[in-house]
């Protein structure tokens, strides 16, 4: 038998898609203008609040933020990270990065939690949901730009809904592990009395789960910012513009200064998220202090010397 014989019949898979393309393209384009101009709305109004204060104005707002969620370590490594960034004339850019990654994690926060806690409480859900996301991590994140660009042109846009797309999984099965994780005993105790399960939910589930589900949108924020330098290949700018000219002219200084500010916004952004899955760090010490400084009242002081 000849190999010509012994070779399966060709799958038109590329071609199907392609099809399934043209065709939201033709019928569904009222849509995909709303979407986009929501979303250059979102990045274009957001890039112009970051950019209303000076350089070391917004520095010293990060840095307070910082030490409020965090610690003063962090509070140190802003003031430090942000002005490398603007002495290496890279905070436009920084900027422009920054409110896409805000803009793109936002997104994919609010659409993968409902999803996760769907998933959490249906196994069914759980199993249709498992296998789309398992293909959402292994395609290849630039295969996300060819329907993007045909059907948001070129620019911030396209950039973003790749990465929502390519940054959403994490969040959603951390939110579903982080609900499923908890104590059945607690969900028993509120059914047994009484409590309807959208309170289960809200008021015992999600505070109990909120650490894994502060851990999905940590990575979801990680991975859009691994988005930054493919999404400057679509025209979003910003460090991802930078370093991919860095690429194009083999310019190495160039390519590394936009590599390292994105660095400086990794850690900030990852530190940051990292503090209020654990809670607000100084504001914790503080009331943590304040409640140790009440004055123990008589009647509990003998109750318990009793």
């Amino acid at each position: 038998m000849s190999d010509a014989a012994m070779k399966l019949p060709r799958v038109p898979v590329g071609e199907w898609f392609d099809g399934l393309v043209s065709w939201c393209t033709d019928n569904l384009a009222w849509l995909f203008d709303g979407i986009g101009s929501a979303i250059e709305a979102s990045v274009d109004g957001l890039t112009d609040v970051l950019t209303i204060l000076p350089p070391l104005g917004l520095t010293l707002v990060l840095a307070v933020i910082a030490l409020v969620l965090s610690g003063w370590r962090l509070a140190l490594f802003t003031v430090l990270g942000f002005a490398l960034v603007d002495s290496m004339e890279l905070w436009e850019p920084a900027m422009d990065s920054l409110a896409l990654v805000l803009v793109s994690a936002l997104v994919s926060t609010v659409v993968a939690i409902p999803i996760g806690i769907a998933a959490a409480r249906s196994d069914m859900v759980s199993r249709i949901v498992r296998p789309v996301l398992d293909f959402m991590q292994t395609m290849p994140a630039f295969v996300y730009l060819i329907p993007a660009i045909f059907f948001f042109s070129i620019g911030s846009v396209p950039g973003v809904v790749a990465t929502v797309i390519f940054a959403m999984p994490p969040g959603v099965r951390l939110t579903e592990l982080g609900i499923r994780g908890v104590d059945p005993e607690m969900v028993e105790a509120g059914e047994a009395f009484g409590t309807p399960p959208g309170r289960i939910l809200t008021r015992i589930q999600i505070p109990l789960a909120m650490p894994s589900i502060m851990a999905g949108v940590n990575q979801l924020i990680m991975l859009s910012l691994s988005m930054v330098v493919i999404a400057g290949m679509v025209g979003a700018g910003g460090l991802g513009g930078e370093v991919l000219e860095g690429i194009n002219r083999v310019d190495v200084a160039k390519g590394f200064e936009g590599g390292i500010a994105v660095v400086v916004l990794a850690i900030y952004l990852d530190r940051l998220t990292g503090a209020l899955g654990d809670g607000p760090g100084m504001l914790r010490a503080l009331f943590s202090r304040r409640r140790a400084a009440e004055p123990v009242p008589v009647a509990v002081a003998a109750g318990t010397s009793n």
